[in-house]
């Protein structure tokens, strides 16, 4: 039996996505100027799974007994090499990346609020409901 709840361990992914995201946009504002910097983002591995998937590769379990694919939470940094923005080669958009980490903040407070929600109820529970 396990003392927390899968939704805990979810939204601890979550909050690692969101450190991750929150890396990488921060090291492609402070690279905004840096000659030839190509830009990063992060996306998460399910998503590129599905779209590595959808261009033609497929996997098969010849026997039942073996063991399936199961989705996960992983997330990677990905590089856009074959865009510039800038005549040094620099391919940061400033207001795309100042847009991406205002996004980024929304969704690290709501998960941090969905978090504390889960520990109140804990705490409630353990105090007995008073």
């Amino acid at each position: 039996m396990s003392l927390f709840s899968h939704t805990i361990h979810v939204l601890d992914r979550a909050l690692d996505y969101s450190a991750l995201k929150q890396k990488t946009i921060s090291n492609n504002i402070a690279n905004v100027d840096t000659p030839q910097y190509k830009a990063q983002d992060v996306v998460s591995f399910k998503k590129f799974f599905n779209q590595e998937l959808s261009k033609g590769i497929t996997a098969k379990r010849s026997n039942e007994k073996h063991i399936p694919f199961q989705s996960s939470t992983k997330s990677l940094t990905i590089t856009h090499r074959n865009v510039q923005f800038n005549e040094n080669g620099n391919s940061v958009n400033m207001d795309q990346e100042m847009a991406k980490l205002a996004d980024n903040q929304i969704y690290y407070n709501a998960m941090i609020e969905r978090l504390n929600g889960k520990f109140n109820t804990l705490k409630n529970v353990i105090k007995g409901g008073q």
